[in-house]
Order: C-alpha cells, then sequence, then structure tokens
C-alpha cells in the first residue's frame, strides 16, 4: 500500500515511519509511506500556505492552490489512492472503516490546519471525511497517524500472527478478552486455570464468554444491534440461569430484601 500524508508539517511523520508496526511493514514492502511537505507546492518567495477567510472571521484558512498542486502530483503518482480529509466534521473512525481502508492501493490524507482547507478543495479532491473523535484538534496530522496505525496493521502479513487482527476488540463486534503473561502468581493474583489446562476448546470457550462479559460491562451498546451465535445464546442462556438462581437464593435468605421493607 502507498500513503501519502500531506502536511505543512512533514518532520512530524520522521520518526512515526521509524517506529513498531509501521516500520515492520514498510521494511517488509507492505508500506511505502510519504509526507508531502505541501509548502513545496507554494509558489510565492514565503511559501503561504494559509490566508484570511471571506466573509471575516478568526484564524486562517488554508489555501486550495498549494494543496491543489499537492494533490495532483500524488494523484498521479497513485491514480487508484482514495483521498481522505481529516476533519472533526467527518465520519467516525472506527475498525470497520480501517478495514475497508486496508483493501485500497492507496491513500492520500489531507492534514488541515488552522480553521480547516479551503471548501473548493474538499468538493473537487476529497473522497471521505475522517475523524477521530468528537473533538478539535491542532491539526490533522495525528489524527492521520491513528488511521494508518490501525489501517496498516490490518494489511494481510504485516502482523506475526494470521490471526492476530481478526482476534482485535471491534474486529467481530465485540470487545477483546483479558490477556495474561507470566508470572502465574502476580502479587497474589493467578492466572485463571483454564488458560494453563492446554485445553484449547475450553480455553477458546472461556476467552468468547470474557469477551462477552467486557462488551456487556464496558460496552453494552455493542451488544444491542448485535446477531448472536448458536454459541453466544448458549453462553447468555446460562447467565440468565445463573442470575435467575441467584436472585431465588437471594430471596430465599432474605423475603423482604426484594419488596423494599
Amino acid at each position: 500500500m502507498d500513503v501519502a500524508v500531506l502536511t505543512i508539517f512533514p518532520e512530524m511523520f520522521d520518526r512515526f515511519w521509524t517506529h513498531g508496526i509501521v516500520r515492520r511493514a514498510i521494511e517488509q514492502g507492505h508500506l511505502n509511506g510519504s509526507a508531502v511537505d505541501i509548502r513545496a507546492f507554494a509558489e510565492d518567495r514565503h511559501k503561504v500556505t494559509d490566508d484570511r477567510p471571506y466573509g471575516g472571521g478568526c484564524g486562517m484558512v488554508m489555501k486550495p492552490e498549494p494543496l491543489a498542486k499537492a494533490l495532483r502530483a500524488e494523484r498521479e503518482r497513485m491514480p487508484e489512492a482514495a483521498t481522505l480529509l481529516m476533519t472533526p466534521q467527518g465520519r467516525p473512525f472506527s475498525q470497520q472503516t480501517a478495514a475497508e481502508l486496508a483493501g485500497r492501493q492507496g491513500l492520500i490524507f489531507i492534514c488541515g490546519r488552522y480553521e480547516g482547507v479551503d471548501e473548493r478543495i474538499v468538493q473537487q479532491f476529497v473522497d471521505a471525511e475522517i475523524s477521530i473523535g468528537d473533538y478539535v484538534l491542532t491539526g490533522g496530522e495525528l489524527p492521520a497517524m491513528v488511521v494508518v496505525d490501525a489501517v496498516v496493521r490490518l494489511i494481510p502479513g504485516v502482523l506475526g500472527g494470521l490471526d492476530s487482527a481478526a482476534n482485535d476488540s471491534f474486529a467481530d463486534g465485540l470487545l477483546e478478552h483479558a490477556h495474561y503473561t507470566r508470572p502465574r502468581d502476580f502479587e497474589g493474583r493467578e492466572v485463571p486455570d483454564v488458560l494453563l489446562s492446554g485445553n484449547h476448546a475450553a480455553i477458546a470457550q472461556w476467552r468468547l464468554e470474557a469477551a462477552l462479559v467486557r462488551t456487556f460491562l464496558k460496552r453494552p451498546d455493542l451488544l444491542e444491534k448485535r446477531e448472536f451465535t448458536a454459541q453466544e445464546i448458549a453462553i447468555l442462556k446460562k447467565w440468565s440461569q445463573e442470575l435467575e438462581n441467584l436472585i431465588q437464593v437471594q430471596s430465599a435468605c432474605r423475603p423482604d430484601s426484594l419488596s423494599g421493607h
């Protein structure tokens, strides 16, 4: 995959390309990443990339001419690439969006600054606007890094395990199960016995239940529209019966506990 990031601060990406999964993807030939300096496409001697907004108001707006030239240059190099504008007004970024983008041959990111970019750039060049959250940052560079990091790890062959990405949180609509490593006992807290049993079926069952529990406690909204599998329904029915039994035991021990007296 080819990734080009259009920015007035290309030096911000110098370290980004050389660490972690992104670096591995580049070294393995899965990713070609570059940061393009928008100022290099400004023709005035001061390399100006912003100007006052028409109609008045606070702040500055990124000029269309340098951005258009930078975009055309990258599109000529990557004709199949999708052009993405990082903006808080965009589509909320999700694991599903990351998976969609991972299937593209190339991505071109526009990193806005100040009050944003001239609307004519959005209308003429942008394929999708993406937001990483309902808050405002000083520029699109950090959001672009977030999106690239999430997308790159979904490119086949980038992660070590074949199913590493498939088991991530949100990959199947659930939060990921808890993880444990050595030592077996840490300050009196032990690893669940099932994970040491060597019984792969039991481990898989525990992990699914743990994922369901985590999702129910932390992100119940993810379960509202979920189409549960037969195995998940069986787990939920088991929980329901256990809760019913617990309520009955409590009611028998304290007859007035549920009446409010």
